[in-house]
Protein backbone atom coordinates (compact mmCIF):
# COMPACT_ATOMS: atom_id res chain seq x y z
CA UNK A 1 0.00 0.00 0.00
CA UNK A 2 0.97 3.61 -0.61
CA UNK A 3 -0.10 6.49 1.64
CA UNK A 4 -0.23 9.95 0.06
CA UNK A 5 -0.35 12.35 3.01
CA UNK A 6 -1.30 15.99 3.44
CA UNK A 7 -1.82 16.81 -0.24
CA UNK A 8 -4.33 19.29 -1.56
CA UNK A 9 -6.61 16.86 -3.37
CA UNK A 10 -8.31 18.59 -6.31
CA UNK A 11 -10.82 16.50 -8.23
CA UNK A 12 -12.68 18.58 -10.82
CA UNK A 13 -15.39 16.00 -11.49
CA UNK A 14 -16.55 15.76 -7.86
CA UNK A 15 -15.43 19.34 -7.02
CA UNK A 16 -13.37 18.05 -4.10
CA UNK A 17 -10.70 20.55 -2.99
CA UNK A 18 -9.30 19.75 0.44
CA UNK A 19 -6.15 18.72 2.25
CA UNK A 20 -6.65 15.01 2.86
CA UNK A 21 -4.87 11.65 2.59
CA UNK A 22 -5.23 8.91 0.01
CA UNK A 23 -4.49 5.22 0.58
CA UNK A 24 -3.63 3.27 -2.57
CA UNK A 25 -3.98 -0.51 -2.62
CA UNK A 26 -4.15 -3.04 -5.47
CA UNK A 27 -4.11 -0.30 -8.09
CA UNK A 28 -7.14 1.48 -6.60
CA UNK A 29 -7.92 4.40 -4.33
CA UNK A 30 -8.55 2.26 -1.24
CA UNK A 31 -9.45 4.98 1.24
CA UNK A 32 -9.82 8.76 1.39
CA UNK A 33 -9.50 10.42 4.81
CA UNK A 34 -6.89 11.23 7.45
CA UNK A 35 -4.45 8.47 8.33
CA UNK A 36 -1.28 8.09 10.38
CA UNK A 37 1.81 6.58 8.86
CA UNK A 38 2.73 3.04 9.93
CA UNK A 39 4.65 -0.05 8.89
CA UNK A 40 1.68 -1.31 6.86
CA UNK A 41 2.56 1.07 4.02
CA UNK A 42 5.23 0.18 1.48
CA UNK A 43 5.66 3.87 0.72
CA UNK A 44 4.55 7.12 2.33
CA UNK A 45 4.54 10.21 0.10
CA UNK A 46 4.40 13.52 1.94
CA UNK A 47 2.45 15.76 -0.45
CA UNK A 48 2.41 18.80 1.86
CA UNK A 49 2.17 22.00 -0.19
CA UNK A 50 1.45 20.02 -3.33
CA UNK A 51 -1.63 19.30 -5.42
CA UNK A 52 -2.87 15.73 -5.85
CA UNK A 53 -5.08 15.47 -8.94
CA UNK A 54 -6.35 12.80 -11.33
CA UNK A 55 -3.70 11.67 -13.78
CA UNK A 56 -3.75 13.94 -16.82
CA UNK A 57 -5.34 12.78 -20.08
CA UNK A 58 -4.13 13.93 -23.51
CA UNK A 59 -6.39 13.09 -26.44
CA UNK A 60 -3.94 14.28 -29.10
CA UNK A 61 -0.38 12.92 -29.24
CA UNK A 62 1.95 11.69 -31.97
CA UNK A 63 4.22 8.84 -30.85
CA UNK A 64 5.37 8.15 -34.45
CA UNK A 65 5.24 4.41 -33.92
CA UNK A 66 5.19 2.37 -36.14
CA UNK A 67 7.49 3.52 -38.89
CA UNK A 68 8.78 6.93 -37.77
CA UNK A 69 10.54 5.91 -34.59
CA UNK A 70 13.60 8.05 -35.32
CA UNK A 71 11.36 10.91 -34.13
CA UNK A 72 9.68 9.17 -31.17
CA UNK A 73 8.40 5.74 -30.22
CA UNK A 74 5.72 4.48 -27.89
CA UNK A 75 8.14 3.92 -25.00
CA UNK A 76 9.85 7.34 -25.21
CA UNK A 77 6.54 9.09 -25.87
CA UNK A 78 5.09 7.45 -22.78
CA UNK A 79 8.17 8.49 -20.79
CA UNK A 80 7.51 12.10 -21.82
CA UNK A 81 3.87 11.70 -20.82
CA UNK A 82 4.78 10.34 -17.38
CA UNK A 83 7.18 13.20 -16.77
CA UNK A 84 4.39 15.62 -17.63
CA UNK A 85 1.86 14.01 -15.26
CA UNK A 86 -0.13 12.12 -17.90
CA UNK A 87 -1.51 8.66 -17.22
CA UNK A 88 -3.63 8.33 -20.39
CA UNK A 89 -2.83 9.38 -23.95
CA UNK A 90 -4.60 8.93 -27.27
CA UNK A 91 -2.22 8.46 -30.21
CA UNK A 92 -2.95 9.80 -33.67
CA UNK A 93 -3.11 7.49 -36.66
CA UNK A 94 -0.73 9.17 -39.14
CA UNK A 95 2.08 6.68 -38.61
CA UNK A 96 3.78 4.55 -41.28
CA UNK A 97 1.80 2.46 -42.00
CA UNK A 98 -1.23 4.44 -40.90
CA UNK A 99 -3.51 2.87 -38.29
CA UNK A 100 -6.43 1.90 -40.51
CA UNK A 101 -6.35 -1.83 -39.75
CA UNK A 102 -6.60 -4.14 -36.75
CA UNK A 103 -3.05 -5.49 -37.09
CA UNK A 104 -1.38 -2.08 -36.76
CA UNK A 105 -3.82 -1.11 -34.03
CA UNK A 106 -2.93 -4.21 -32.01
CA UNK A 107 0.79 -3.47 -32.42
CA UNK A 108 0.34 -0.06 -30.78
CA UNK A 109 -1.94 -1.31 -28.03
CA UNK A 110 0.34 -4.23 -27.10
CA UNK A 111 3.45 -2.05 -27.04
CA UNK A 112 1.52 0.53 -25.04
CA UNK A 113 0.87 -2.05 -22.32
CA UNK A 114 4.61 -2.18 -21.58
CA UNK A 115 4.86 1.54 -20.73
CA UNK A 116 3.17 1.76 -17.33
CA UNK A 117 0.46 4.17 -18.55
CA UNK A 118 -2.68 3.86 -20.67
CA UNK A 119 -1.72 4.25 -24.33
CA UNK A 120 -4.88 4.40 -26.46
CA UNK A 121 -5.03 4.64 -30.23
CA UNK A 122 -7.32 6.45 -32.66
CA UNK A 123 -7.74 4.82 -36.04
CA UNK A 124 -8.08 6.64 -39.35
CA UNK A 125 -11.48 7.81 -40.53
CA UNK A 126 -10.55 6.98 -44.12
CA UNK A 127 -8.56 4.09 -45.56
CA UNK A 128 -4.93 5.03 -45.99
CA UNK A 129 -5.85 8.53 -44.81
CA UNK A 130 -6.59 9.13 -48.48
CA UNK A 131 -9.91 10.86 -47.82
CA UNK A 132 -11.83 8.67 -50.26
CA UNK A 133 -13.28 5.61 -48.49
CA UNK A 134 -14.37 5.13 -44.89
CA UNK A 135 -12.74 2.47 -42.72
CA UNK A 136 -14.78 -0.26 -41.07
CA UNK A 137 -15.38 1.63 -37.83
CA UNK A 138 -17.32 -1.15 -36.17
CA UNK A 139 -14.58 -3.73 -36.68
CA UNK A 140 -11.87 -1.33 -35.49
CA UNK A 141 -13.86 -0.41 -32.38
CA UNK A 142 -14.14 -4.10 -31.57
CA UNK A 143 -10.37 -4.38 -32.04
CA UNK A 144 -9.82 -1.61 -29.47
CA UNK A 145 -9.87 1.73 -31.29
CA UNK A 146 -10.49 4.70 -28.98
CA UNK A 147 -12.00 6.83 -31.75
CA UNK A 148 -11.23 8.01 -35.27
CA UNK A 149 -9.25 10.81 -36.92
CA UNK A 150 -7.32 11.63 -40.07
CA UNK A 151 -5.32 14.16 -38.04
CA UNK A 152 -2.66 15.81 -40.13
CA UNK A 153 -5.02 15.98 -43.07
CA UNK A 154 -8.52 17.42 -43.50
CA UNK A 155 -11.34 15.38 -45.03
CA UNK A 156 -12.22 17.45 -48.07
CA UNK A 157 -15.10 15.30 -49.33
CA UNK A 158 -18.12 16.80 -47.56
CA UNK A 159 -20.38 13.81 -48.22
CA UNK A 160 -17.76 11.44 -46.84
CA UNK A 161 -17.36 13.61 -43.72
CA UNK A 162 -21.13 13.55 -43.25
CA UNK A 163 -21.34 9.79 -43.80
CA UNK A 164 -18.55 9.27 -41.26
CA UNK A 165 -20.44 11.36 -38.71
CA UNK A 166 -23.62 9.38 -39.29
CA UNK A 167 -21.75 6.11 -38.80
CA UNK A 168 -19.95 7.42 -35.71
CA UNK A 169 -23.27 8.53 -34.22
CA UNK A 170 -24.70 5.07 -34.86
CA UNK A 171 -21.72 3.40 -33.15
CA UNK A 172 -21.43 5.88 -30.30
CA UNK A 173 -17.86 6.91 -31.04
CA UNK A 174 -16.06 10.23 -31.48
CA UNK A 175 -14.44 11.75 -34.58
CA UNK A 176 -11.62 14.28 -34.36
CA UNK A 177 -10.98 16.68 -37.23
CA UNK A 178 -7.90 18.52 -38.44
CA UNK A 179 -9.40 21.67 -39.95
CA UNK A 180 -7.23 23.25 -42.66
CA UNK A 181 -8.27 23.55 -46.31
CA UNK A 182 -4.99 23.16 -48.27
CA UNK A 183 -6.41 25.17 -51.19
CA UNK A 184 -6.37 28.24 -48.94
CA UNK A 185 -2.82 27.71 -47.61
CA UNK A 186 0.13 29.21 -49.48
CA UNK A 187 2.57 27.47 -47.14
CA UNK A 188 1.73 25.79 -43.85
CA UNK A 189 3.26 26.42 -40.46
CA UNK A 190 3.22 30.22 -40.06
CA UNK A 191 0.17 32.47 -39.88
CA UNK A 192 -0.42 34.51 -43.02
CA UNK A 193 -0.13 38.05 -41.70
CA UNK A 194 2.27 40.65 -40.40
CA UNK A 195 5.02 38.28 -39.28
CA UNK A 196 4.89 36.09 -42.37
CA UNK A 197 5.23 39.23 -44.50
CA UNK A 198 8.23 40.37 -42.45
CA UNK A 199 9.88 36.97 -42.88
CA UNK A 200 8.96 36.52 -46.54
CA UNK A 201 7.05 33.34 -45.67
CA UNK A 202 3.92 32.64 -47.80
CA UNK A 203 1.85 31.58 -44.78
CA UNK A 204 -1.38 29.82 -43.78
CA UNK A 205 -4.56 31.89 -43.65
CA UNK A 206 -6.96 31.52 -40.74
CA UNK A 207 -9.68 31.25 -43.37
CA UNK A 208 -8.33 27.79 -44.22
CA UNK A 209 -9.35 26.73 -40.72
CA UNK A 210 -12.54 28.76 -40.50
CA UNK A 211 -14.23 27.29 -43.58
CA UNK A 212 -13.60 23.71 -42.46
CA UNK A 213 -14.77 24.36 -38.90
CA UNK A 214 -17.93 26.00 -40.23
CA UNK A 215 -18.70 22.99 -42.42
CA UNK A 216 -18.10 20.41 -39.70
CA UNK A 217 -20.04 22.37 -37.08
CA UNK A 218 -23.09 22.32 -39.35
CA UNK A 219 -22.63 18.64 -40.22
CA UNK A 220 -22.35 17.81 -36.52
CA UNK A 221 -25.51 19.77 -35.85
CA UNK A 222 -27.39 17.84 -38.52
CA UNK A 223 -26.06 14.36 -37.75
CA UNK A 224 -25.94 14.54 -33.96
CA UNK A 225 -22.43 13.05 -34.04
CA UNK A 226 -19.89 13.76 -31.32
CA UNK A 227 -17.00 15.54 -33.00
CA UNK A 228 -13.81 17.13 -31.72
CA UNK A 229 -12.29 20.18 -33.42
CA UNK A 230 -8.57 19.66 -32.95
CA UNK A 231 -6.02 22.33 -31.96
CA UNK A 232 -8.32 25.30 -32.61
CA UNK A 233 -6.36 28.48 -33.35
CA UNK A 234 -8.67 31.10 -34.89
CA UNK A 235 -11.02 33.53 -33.14
CA UNK A 236 -13.56 33.07 -35.92
CA UNK A 237 -13.46 29.27 -35.55
CA UNK A 238 -13.94 29.65 -31.80
CA UNK A 239 -17.07 31.73 -32.40
CA UNK A 240 -18.42 29.11 -34.79
CA UNK A 241 -17.96 26.37 -32.20
CA UNK A 242 -19.69 28.58 -29.63
CA UNK A 243 -22.66 29.00 -31.99
CA UNK A 244 -22.86 25.28 -32.84
CA UNK A 245 -22.82 24.33 -29.16
CA UNK A 246 -25.55 26.85 -28.45
CA UNK A 247 -27.63 25.33 -31.25
CA UNK A 248 -27.28 21.90 -29.63
CA UNK A 249 -24.42 20.21 -31.52
CA UNK A 250 -22.40 17.59 -29.60
CA UNK A 251 -19.24 19.42 -30.52
CA UNK A 252 -16.01 19.62 -28.58
CA UNK A 253 -12.88 21.64 -29.19
CA UNK A 254 -9.34 21.37 -27.91
CA UNK A 255 -6.80 24.14 -27.37
CA UNK A 256 -3.08 23.41 -27.39
CA UNK A 257 -0.89 25.12 -24.79
CA UNK A 258 1.13 26.95 -27.43
CA UNK A 259 -2.01 28.52 -28.89
CA UNK A 260 -3.09 30.09 -25.60
CA UNK A 261 0.41 31.15 -24.54
CA UNK A 262 2.10 32.38 -27.75
CA UNK A 263 1.38 34.37 -30.91
CA UNK A 264 2.90 34.58 -34.38
CA UNK A 265 5.57 36.87 -32.91
CA UNK A 266 7.14 33.75 -31.38
CA UNK A 267 8.25 32.66 -34.85
CA UNK A 268 10.70 35.57 -34.96
CA UNK A 269 12.25 34.41 -31.68
CA UNK A 270 12.02 30.62 -31.90
CA UNK A 271 12.02 30.01 -35.65
CA UNK A 272 11.31 26.39 -36.59
CA UNK A 273 10.33 25.55 -33.00
CA UNK A 274 7.36 27.90 -33.36
CA UNK A 275 6.26 26.41 -36.69
CA UNK A 276 3.16 24.23 -36.43
CA UNK A 277 -0.14 23.37 -38.11
CA UNK A 278 -2.36 25.23 -37.49
CA UNK A 279 0.06 28.09 -36.84
CA UNK A 280 0.38 30.49 -33.95
CA UNK A 281 -1.85 33.41 -34.80
CA UNK A 282 -2.47 36.93 -33.49
CA UNK A 283 -3.00 38.27 -29.98
CA UNK A 284 -6.70 38.65 -30.86
CA UNK A 285 -6.88 34.93 -31.63
CA UNK A 286 -4.98 34.02 -28.45
CA UNK A 287 -7.33 36.09 -26.31
CA UNK A 288 -10.35 34.50 -28.02
CA UNK A 289 -9.00 31.05 -27.13
CA UNK A 290 -8.52 32.09 -23.50
CA UNK A 291 -12.06 33.51 -23.37
CA UNK A 292 -13.38 30.24 -24.82
CA UNK A 293 -11.50 28.23 -22.22
CA UNK A 294 -13.09 30.41 -19.55
CA UNK A 295 -16.68 29.97 -20.80
CA UNK A 296 -16.19 26.28 -21.75
CA UNK A 297 -16.65 26.78 -25.47
CA UNK A 298 -13.27 25.00 -25.47
CA UNK A 299 -13.54 22.14 -22.99
CA UNK A 300 -10.26 20.31 -23.55
CA UNK A 301 -6.55 21.12 -23.44
CA UNK A 302 -4.51 18.76 -25.63
CA UNK A 303 -0.83 19.05 -26.50
CA UNK A 304 -0.61 17.86 -30.14
CA UNK A 305 2.78 16.48 -29.03
CA UNK A 306 4.59 16.32 -32.39
CA UNK A 307 8.25 15.22 -32.18
CA UNK A 308 10.75 15.82 -34.99
CA UNK A 309 14.50 15.23 -35.11
CA UNK A 310 17.06 18.00 -34.78
CA UNK A 311 18.17 17.26 -38.34
CA UNK A 312 14.66 17.78 -39.68
CA UNK A 313 14.18 21.02 -37.77
CA UNK A 314 17.63 22.23 -38.94
CA UNK A 315 16.31 22.53 -42.49
CA UNK A 316 15.17 26.09 -41.77
CA UNK A 317 11.78 27.77 -41.49
CA UNK A 318 10.78 27.22 -45.11
CA UNK A 319 11.57 23.49 -45.26
CA UNK A 320 11.43 22.15 -41.69
CA UNK A 321 8.39 20.07 -40.71
CA UNK A 322 5.68 21.67 -38.57
CA UNK A 323 5.06 20.62 -35.00
CA UNK A 324 6.41 20.85 -31.45
CA UNK A 325 6.60 18.58 -28.43
CA UNK A 326 4.38 19.46 -25.47
CA UNK A 327 3.73 16.66 -22.96
CA UNK A 328 6.46 17.65 -20.51
CA UNK A 329 5.52 21.34 -20.35
CA UNK A 330 1.71 21.39 -20.78
CA UNK A 331 0.66 21.42 -17.12
CA UNK A 332 3.19 24.13 -16.27
CA UNK A 333 2.23 26.23 -19.30
CA UNK A 334 -1.44 26.00 -18.33
CA UNK A 335 -0.67 26.87 -14.71
CA UNK A 336 1.62 29.76 -15.69
CA UNK A 337 -0.46 31.34 -18.45
CA UNK A 338 -4.02 30.55 -17.34
CA UNK A 339 -4.11 30.04 -13.56
CA UNK A 340 -1.43 32.46 -12.38
CA UNK A 341 -2.74 35.15 -14.73
CA UNK A 342 -6.23 34.81 -13.28
CA UNK A 343 -8.02 33.36 -16.33
CA UNK A 344 -8.88 29.93 -14.87
CA UNK A 345 -8.93 28.39 -11.43
CA UNK A 346 -6.67 25.41 -10.90
CA UNK A 347 -9.83 23.32 -10.57
CA UNK A 348 -11.00 24.43 -14.02
CA UNK A 349 -7.61 23.96 -15.67
CA UNK A 350 -7.36 20.42 -14.32
CA UNK A 351 -10.91 19.66 -15.46
CA UNK A 352 -9.88 20.37 -19.05
CA UNK A 353 -6.94 18.00 -18.68
CA UNK A 354 -8.70 15.16 -16.81
CA UNK A 355 -12.39 14.35 -16.65
CA UNK A 356 -13.50 16.45 -19.66
CA UNK A 357 -11.33 14.52 -22.16
CA UNK A 358 -12.27 11.30 -20.35
CA UNK A 359 -15.95 12.12 -20.75
CA UNK A 360 -15.57 12.97 -24.43
CA UNK A 361 -14.01 9.56 -25.10
CA UNK A 362 -16.26 7.66 -22.69
CA UNK A 363 -13.34 6.67 -20.46
CA UNK A 364 -13.76 5.53 -16.87
CA UNK A 365 -10.94 7.76 -15.61
CA UNK A 366 -10.07 11.34 -14.79
CA UNK A 367 -11.56 11.24 -11.30
CA UNK A 368 -10.44 10.56 -7.71
CA UNK A 369 -12.98 8.35 -6.01
CA UNK A 370 -12.86 5.55 -3.46
CA UNK A 371 -12.62 2.26 -5.34
CA UNK A 372 -11.58 4.02 -8.54
CA UNK A 373 -8.30 3.65 -10.39
CA UNK A 374 -5.24 5.13 -8.66
CA UNK A 375 -4.17 7.26 -11.63
CA UNK A 376 -2.74 10.44 -10.11
CA UNK A 377 -0.42 13.37 -10.63
CA UNK A 378 1.23 15.11 -7.69
CA UNK A 379 2.69 18.51 -8.50
CA UNK A 380 3.88 21.70 -6.88
CA UNK A 381 1.98 24.60 -8.49
CA UNK A 382 4.36 27.16 -7.00
CA UNK A 383 7.67 25.60 -7.96
CA UNK A 384 9.43 27.62 -10.63
CA UNK A 385 11.64 25.78 -13.08
CA UNK A 386 13.39 26.53 -16.33
CA UNK A 387 12.75 24.36 -19.38
CA UNK A 388 15.96 22.83 -20.68
CA UNK A 389 16.72 20.46 -23.53
CA UNK A 390 16.76 17.52 -21.11
CA UNK A 391 13.50 15.94 -22.23
CA UNK A 392 12.34 12.36 -21.77
CA UNK A 393 11.11 12.58 -25.36
CA UNK A 394 13.55 11.75 -28.15
CA UNK A 395 12.86 15.21 -29.54
CA UNK A 396 13.79 18.71 -28.37
CA UNK A 397 11.60 20.82 -30.67
CA UNK A 398 10.01 23.07 -28.05
CA UNK A 399 9.59 26.86 -28.11
CA UNK A 400 9.51 26.81 -24.29
CA UNK A 401 13.21 25.94 -23.93
CA UNK A 402 14.79 28.60 -21.73
CA UNK A 403 11.46 29.80 -20.35
CA UNK A 404 10.68 29.81 -16.63
CA UNK A 405 7.38 28.14 -15.79
CA UNK A 406 5.47 27.47 -12.58
CA UNK A 407 4.25 23.99 -11.73
CA UNK A 408 6.56 20.99 -11.36
CA UNK A 409 5.39 17.40 -11.54
CA UNK A 410 6.78 15.47 -8.56
CA UNK A 411 5.07 12.08 -8.99
CA UNK A 412 2.97 10.34 -11.60
CA UNK A 413 1.08 7.29 -10.36
CA UNK A 414 -0.75 4.95 -12.74
CA UNK A 415 -2.66 1.87 -11.66
CA UNK A 416 -1.28 2.35 -8.17
CA UNK A 417 2.35 2.23 -9.35
CA UNK A 418 4.76 5.18 -9.17
CA UNK A 419 5.77 5.50 -12.83
CA UNK A 420 7.59 8.83 -12.50
CA UNK A 421 9.30 10.54 -9.59
CA UNK A 422 11.12 13.87 -9.76
CA UNK A 423 14.52 13.39 -8.19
Amino acid sequence: MILVKNGRVIDPKTKRDEVIDLVIKDGKIHRIGKYHGSDEYERIIDASGKVVAPGLIDVHVHFRDPGLTHKEDIVTGAAAAKRGGYTTVVCMANTKPVVDNAETLQYVLEKGKTTGIHVLQDCCITKGMAGKEMVDMEALLKAGAAGFTDDGLPIMDTKLARDAMLRAKELGTVLSFHEEDPALIDKAGVNKGKVSEELGFPGASRTAEDVMVARDCMLALETGARINIQHISSAVSVEQVRLAKRLGADIWAEASPHHFSMTEEAVKKHGVNAKMNPPLRTETDRQAIIAALKDDTIEIIATDHAPHTAEEKAKGLMDAPSGIIGLETALAVGNTYLVRKGHLTLMKLLGKMTYKPAYMYGLDSGVITQGGAADLVIFDPNERWTVTEEFASKAKNSPFIGESLYGKVKYTICGGEIVYEDK
